[in-house]
């Protein structure tokens, strides 16, 4: 066997550090970069699914406004960044086709858009979920309700292989195969529930985990963002303003840049 000395491991490590700053793996192949290219921007409901319901208005609406608020911002200021929306008009788009535009796209990144409502309309401020299964049982009356519209499509039954959006036990098949991208959507999330908190003045619910159908069947990092409680009328009323949607949106995507660079840096 050959023995190395001093002057052999110093070659070895200059080496190993060029191929390290050149961008090279041993193999000789590229490194791979890490780079965000393209994101999906879904915007909940559509159609005759008319998501939460307010005094006034309709989630579809308000999700489709800031959904293309937010592409138009990430389109003008970060124009490397391919901008693929799931719907750009009030269209019923049935639920596994939204993850599946983003899988087909082989998209990096997967936010989907919509508002919330409580029997409290006292009820206010955003929340931002990843996939996951912590605290299940005090979030299954919003994961029911977005689920819920499978129920509006032909044959879901079948196309969802059984899957009962307001059963608990229907649950148990969302094993946690997002593990791999918990790291980055939780990062991203944050960056989110932070920028409304502090930019934009909202109260933030905070980052939580829960079993949505399109955060649990997209290949990538991936957030549902809940904007505001259409059920409490003063939040309503700043959902529908032009200002709110501009602000809410300008706060997503100052954190899709945050998270980009942070991405880039690694």
């Amino acid at each position: 066997m050959r023995s190395f000395n001093g002057k052999n491991i110093l070659v070895i490590s200059l080496l190993t550090v060029f191929f390290l700053l050149s961008g090279f793996s041993s193999t000789g192949s590229k490194a791979p970069e890490y780079k965000l290219r393209r994101i999906v921007i879904d915007a909940g409901h559509g159609g005759k699914d008319p998501g939460a319901l307010g005094t006034f208005s309709k989630e579809k609406d308000i999700a489709l406004a800031v959904a293309l608020q937010v592409g138009k911002y990430v389109q003008e200021y970060l124009p490397e960044v391919e901008v693929i929306y799931t719907r750009k008009s009030d269209v019923f788009l049935e639920l596994k086709e939204r993850s599946n535009i983003a899988n087909r796209n082989k998209a990096d990144l997967f936010i989907s858009i919509h508002c919330n409502a409580a029997g409290n309309k006292g009820v206010y401020g955003t929340e931002t979920f990843v996939m996951g299964t912590k605290n299940f049982e005090a979030n299954f009356e919003i994961v029911k309700r977005e689920n819920a519209v499978i129920t509006l499509e032909d044959n879901y039954e079948e196309n969802y292989e059984g899957f009962d959006p307001t059963s608990p036990e229907s649950y148990m098949m969302f094993n946690l195969t997002h593990k791999a991208f918990l790291s980055n959507s939780i990062s991203l999330a944050s960056k989110i529930e932070n920028d409304f908190s502090t930019r934009v003045n909202r109260s933030s619910r905070g980052v939580k985990q829960a079993p949505f159908y399109v955060l649990w069947t997209t290949s990538m990092p991936s957030v549902l963002i809940e904007l505001g409680f259409l059920s409490n009328i003063n939040e309503e009323r700043y959902l529908n303003s032009k200002d709110g949607q501009v602000y809410l949106a300008s706060a997503i995507y100052r954190s899709i840049k945050a998270y980009k660079e942070e991405l880039e840096d690694l």
